[in-house]
């Protein structure tokens, strides 16, 4: 195959993957009831004048299903944290007891659980556009290469296999995620 077409063709693997790895971030983020330290991530705390990520300032456990346990590495830390916790607006009512934070994840209810599910679905068509902007970015190379057209067609016939495999993929991290959000 020519090396002009097979890079067109990587390239195009590259962004799909990219989109998937993408969603996967994004599918952790949204929480299904059960406590995470994910949950967490985007926390910003003020260190010392510094916005800082939550993680690098303290330990996050989930001692249980239902608790986030926030041990910070410098205990003049924990009213930031738990400051920080409560600006990131994530519906969580962080409790100090002076030696470490601790949250309680409480339960969904059926209207939360159906818009966390929207949410993953939206997330999910967004990566579809991202793996049929590759397909299209990659048809249209193809296009402008100097090349037979039996080349041309089996190169956008590998472009299509790639987007099918991948919407798949999306399709299929799409139903774990929403079968975890529904269960109770």
């Amino acid at each position: 195959m020519n090396e002009e077409l097979q890079f067109i063709i990587d390239t195009a693997k590259e962004q799909m993957d990219n989109a998937v790895e993408h969603l996967i971030k994004e599918l952790a983020n949204i929480r299904a009831g059960k406590a995470s330290p994910a949950m967490l991530r985007g926390v910003m705390v003020d260190y010392y004048g510094t916005k800082t990520p939550l993680s690098q300032v303290a330990n996050v456990n989930t001692p249980d299903a239902r608790t986030l346990s926030v041990q910070p590495w410098e205990k003049n830390m924990l009213q930031e944290i738990e400051r920080g916790i409560m600006f990131a607006n994530l519906g969580l009512n962080p409790m100090n007891n002076g030696d470490y934070i601790i949250i309680n994840v409480p339960a969904l209810t059926e209207e939360r659980r159906k818009n966390l599910a929207k949410q993953a679905k939206s997330e999910t068509e967004n990566d579809k556009i991202s793996i049929r902007n590759a397909r299209r970015d990659a048809n249209h190379d193809i296009k402008k290469l100097d090349i037979s057209e039996d080349l041309q067609k089996i190169g956008e016939e590998e472009i299509q296999v790639l987007t099918n495999k991948y919407i798949k993929t999306i399709d299929d991290l799409f139903d774990i995620k929403e079968k975890e959000i529904m269960t109770i």
